[in-house]
């Protein structure tokens, strides 16, 4: 599991590089963005973009950091792929969290990685 956090004016990005948020990584992956969400910048925008496949630990995954950050910063999700919309849309919890569809900035200030 490789997350790339980096600070953007609209917040605090991080980047998943990893095709996969199933059961065999979803803990793994709570604590990456737990620990990266710890620095400053509200909103937390999750950039999903090279993520291929989520299931229902990975969307429980997504959800428990979501209520980790609450109330006190905003989790936002970007730039999801057609089989990761597609389980948002389904699960109706592309109603719950604000999506965009790219993640602001790029990777020209990485924080650092974690993995």
């Amino acid at each position: 599991m490789e997350i790339v956090p980096y600070r953007h004016a609209e917040g605090l990005v991080i980047r998943v590089n990893t095709a996969r948020i199933d059961a065999a990584v979803a803990i793994e992956f709570k604590e990456a963005v737990r620990q990266a969400a710890s620095g400053p910048g509200n909103p937390v925008i999750l950039d999903l973009s090279q993520v291929s496949f989520l299931d229902s630990s990975g969307l429980g995954a997504v959800v428990a950091v979501m209520k980790l950050l609450a109330p006190e910063r905003a989790l936002h999700l970007a730039g999801l792929t057609p089989s990761v919309a597609k389980v948002f849309r389904l699960t109706r919890m592309d109603t719950i969290f604000t999506i965009h569809d790219h993640a602001p900035g790029g990777t020209a200030n990485p924080l650092k990685a974690a993995g």
